[in-house]
């Protein structure tokens, strides 16, 4: 544990942002499976799971939680098993 008072605070904001940034990559993982499994399932919703899923793709990379390049790699998977589900 640190002495110093600014050292303290950093460890204390350090620890929240780790937990929001955990929650919010948690969330996009979870938003990602279910357009995988909607586009898979020929479900109906499919165009709309695949497009809150690259809302929240873009998102994550604003916010510097995901590369730019993996970013658009997601995305155009995504794209590419809606195509594919038709």
């Amino acid at each position: 544990m640190p002495n110093i008072k600014s050292a303290k605070k950093r460890v204390k904001v350090n620890a929240t942002k780790a937990a929001a940034n955990k929650a919010t990559k948690s969330a996009l993982k979870t938003v990602i499976k279910k357009a995988d499994a909607a586009c898979a399932a020929g479900a109906d919703t499919k165009v709309e799971a695949v497009r809150v899923a690259i809302k929240k793709v873009d998102q994550a990379c604003a916010k510097g939680l995901m590369h730019k390049n993996k970013a658009a790699r997601k995305k155009a998977q995504l794209a590419k098993k809606l195509n594919a589900a038709g």
